[in-house]
């Protein structure tokens, strides 16, 4: 067994802080500003599933953003597997994204 107990919030707020690095190609605010992250999941493994949608199903970054967000959470030093779910359901809207991404968007 052992001794090193995981601190999860410690390590959300560290793939939370890889994840707001990450863009929309199309929109000048990171990802989890824009509310495409769902839910993010840690085990005891140390192993990662995040769940996450994208602005439309034909996003031009379907294929490329997910795996994006995959690696960079996998080059954090504590974590040992990541997975990245796509989902569109609840389907994404502007809704879902914060008061920071509607400002610089200038929404509000």
């Amino acid at each position: 067994m052992s001794t090193e107990t995981i601190n999860t919030t410690e390590l959300g707020d560290k793939i939370v802080k890889v994840i707001k690095t990450i863009y929309d190609p199309e929109i000048p605010v990171d990802i989890y500003e824009l509310g495409l992250i769902y839910d993010v999941f840690v085990n005891e493994d140390h192993e990662v599933k995040i769940l996450m949608t994208l602005t439309t199903p034909n996003c031009p970054v379907a294929e490329s953003l997910p795996q994006e967000v995959e690696d960079k959470v996998k080059s954090i030093k504590m974590v040992k597997d990541a997975e990245v779910e796509i989902t569109f359901d609840p389907p994404w809207s502007q809704d879902l994204m914060s008061e920071e991404a509607k400002l610089e968007l200038g929404m509000l």
